[in-house]
């Protein structure tokens, strides 16, 4: 094939105006490609900053509710729960990821009474709860795969029946999304879906959002790199989308987002399933600083979700969310 055929062939021909660049724009972010990460917390009246995290809030349920209010107006189509647990209410077995009434199936309903149609999405790990900071329980100073499994099928399970539409396994144990399908056909929760960390790394990213959650003290193990990714791999992560797959589950999820892209572009060529990315704490603070002190402008924002749907995501939970709504309808 010749390539050399300047000038009959210009590239730019199709830049020139607004009209066709639109006609021709292989990706197209729309706000139904967005999910909202929201943390609460106990009392009322609280809207807490996250220092780490500017412009982002923990909402106390009452505050919860009106945030709500905000997202729905936006048409944002679902929202992900994330909660502050108090120091008093964790112990060593997660034991308050068990209680029907803890704060995050007391936030479900919340959601769930002021819509019936937002999507609610529900964390399944015990780092929220452990006094240890671990996504398991630890027997003999090591992370107890099998002991965790159970506790997880039972957390998944009081979520589900709070209203959550998508568990989201984030624990990284090995079998989780058998075991937690498995339970949630058990107890007729069928239409239940799953939305599987299959890919979640061992990462730096994540700092933030440790904050945000009080879970920064890690015992026994100081990491978590006996159950998150090593970030050296990509090999892997299609073994783990392979086993998330076959144990029954109904999305993927990568985690970070940017560095992993990738990532993202492997498991959506290899299996013909939905994967999502989730944009962590740890970039959105970096972009977001980066905007409030003029080094960026908003428009990046919207070039870094592009380029998840680019590398192939059907969806992104981003805390950019509601500003990515407004950009979208400004057309950036």
């Amino acid at each position: 094939m010749n390539f050399n055929n300047f000038p009959n062939v210009r590239m730019r021909r199709n830049r020139m105006k607004s009209f066709s660049r639109d006609l021709i724009r292989e990706h197209q972010l729309s706000v139904n490609d967005l999910i909202y990460p929201i943390f609460v917390t106990y009392g009322s009246n609280k809207k807490e900053p996250i220092k780490e995290m500017p412009n982002i809030y923990r909402f106390s349920l009452d505050m919860f509710e009106q945030e709500l209010k905000k997202i729905i107006k936006l048409k944002i189509p679902a929202i992900a729960i994330f909660p502050n647990i108090e120091n008093n209410k964790k112990d060593a077995l997660g034991s308050e990821a068990l209680n029907e009434n803890n704060l995050i199936c007391n936030a479900i309903k919340v959601a769930r009474n002021v819509s019936l149609d937002l999507g609610i999405i529900c964390d399944v790990a015990l780092d929220p709860y452990t006094d240890h900071g671990h996504d398991g329980v630890i027997t003999n100073s090591e992370i107890d795969n099998d002991k965790s499994l159970k506790i997880l099928a039972k957390q998944a399970i009081i979520q589900a029946k709070a209203g959550c539409d998508i568990i989201a396994p984030s624990d990284m144990m090995d079998g989780r999304v058998g075991i937690i399908r498995n339970s949630l056909e058990q107890e007729k929760l069928t239409n239940i879906q799953i939305m599987s960390y299959t890919a979640k790394y061992s990462s730096s990213f994540y700092g933030p959002f440790r904050s945000a959650i009080n879970s920064n003290s890690l015992q026994i193990e100081k990491n978590k790199d006996t159950y998150q990714m090593d970030f050296s791999n990509s090999h892997e992560a299609i073994r783990e989308a392979e086993l998330d797959i076959s144990e029954g589950a109904d999305m993927l999820m990568v985690k970070p987002g940017l560095p992993y892209l990738d990532i993202i572009h492997k498991l959506k060529t290899s299996f013909n399933i939905p994967v999502f990315a989730y944009q962590v704490s740890g970039e959105y603070s970096m972009l977001m600083n980066a905007i409030n002190n003029n080094l960026l402008s908003e428009k990046t924002i919207i070039e870094t979700l592009t380029s998840f749907k680019r590398a192939g995501c059907n969806g992104i939970l981003t805390y950019f969310a509601p500003i990515a709504v407004k950009l979208i309808q400004e057309k950036y």
